[in-house]
């Protein structure tokens, strides 16, 4: 069956019995997820304006978020049984959770090791990257929006953004790499840095990935018009530099790259609204409080939480996890007028 980029499921019932008798994670549209994101906590220390509210959002109780325990039962589960091959922790901010080291250890630690990696805002970075690589952390992505410091705290309602530089200089010097740096271009504010974010990257051997602002904020005040596209991304670099398609397979990478003035350095755009890539996601979804998701956008979950809590043999959430994922719809129909934008925020979710 062939699939359109970002064309919304057509609801019919589903046909559990026609899935294929293999252990791995696949859907009904031959996709294969081998590609775990685990969210470890929702709260973070910053107050992105185009993420939550200035005063934070109501967090999950301590009771709410998966134990230790309970995490790495999920991870090993993912990893030694359903094919996972790369493990990618996020939040919120996943460096507030105190056993993420532990974490990481025990997910490094597994048989069958998949590669790991860390999305993080920066500012505990620079305390964090030594543990982390000991632990067997393999990279990082950092989360980096403006160079002004102005312009930092008016986005974030924080003032960190020497914390965030030195974060990232932390990973480059614990060879984190490649160290990975995501932008979100917001219109009249900070969009005119475009050309100063990838010259800075480039100086610094950091790879530079700008992402397309999506409706994920808990306000749902996200606008469609006002959001800064990948044709304007490019143009604004183009005024500076000479773009050119990088010809390497892009496989399930989100991001289409192109070569900076000739290369070898790269620049990466992220459009997951006017250039999706559902037909070639592998990603499954692992939320702080046990929930199971099958796409970034989806509205329904599924609760691995209570079943473990209630004494579910590995087997049994096996097949839970499996049934999810072939329910996994073609793409997330942001073009069609049936789109509803999770009522999740992206702090709840991880990216």
């Amino acid at each position: 069956m062939t699939v359109d980029l970002g064309i919304p499921l057509v609801r019919r019932t589903i046909d559990e019995s026609a899935r294929p008798d293999t252990p791995y994670l696949v859907d009904r549209f031959g996709r294969v997820a081998t590609d775990l994101r685990v969210s470890l906590i929702d709260k973070c220390n910053l107050r992105c304006t185009y993420c939550m509210p200035a005063e934070g959002l109501p967090w999950l109780k301590r009771a709410e978020l998966l134990t230790t325990d309970e995490m790495n039962r999920l991870i090993r589960i993912a990893v030694e049984d359903l094919g996972v091959t790369s493990v990618r922790f996020t939040g919120g901010e996943p460096l507030l959770r105190k056993d993420l080291v532990d974490i990481i250890g025990a997910t490094a630690a597994l048989p069958s090791r998949p590669k790991t990696s860390l999305t993080t805002n920066g500012i505990n970075l620079g305390d964090y990257a030594e543990p982390l690589v000991q632990a067997g952390l393999d990279r990082v992505n950092v989360s980096l929006d403006t160079l002004d410091p102005e312009v930092f705290r008016k986005l974030s309602r924080r003032d960190r953004l020497d914390d965030v530089l030195a974060g990232l200089a932390a990973a480059k010097r614990m060879r984190l790499e490649p160290v990975k740096v995501n932008a979100v271009l917001m219109r009249g504010i900070n969009d005119h840095e475009a050309c100063d974010l990838l010259r800075y990257c480039i100086e610094h051997d950091y790879q530079l990935r700008f992402i397309e602002q999506m409706p994920l904020d808990p306000q749902h005040g996200w606008d469609r018009t006002q959001m800064i596209t990948a044709a304007e991304i490019l143009e604004r670099l183009s005024r500076e530099f000479t773009l050119t398609p990088d010809v390497a397979e892009r496989g399930s990478a989100p991001a289409e790259r192109w070569l900076v003035d000739g290369g070898p350095a790269t620049v990466g755009v992220i459009a997951s609204v006017t250039r999706p890539f559902c037909a070639a996601c592998d990603r499954t979804r692992l939320t702080a409080d046990g929930q199971l998701r099958s796409c970034l956008f989806s509205t329904t979950e599924t609760d691995l939480r209570g079943p473990m809590r209630d004494g579910a043999s590995d087997a049994e959430l096996i097949e839970l996890w499996q049934r999810t994922m072939w329910a996994k719809a073609a793409g997330h129909g942001m073009d069609s007028g049936e789109f509803a934008q999770p009522s999740r925020p992206m702090s709840a979710i991880g990216g």
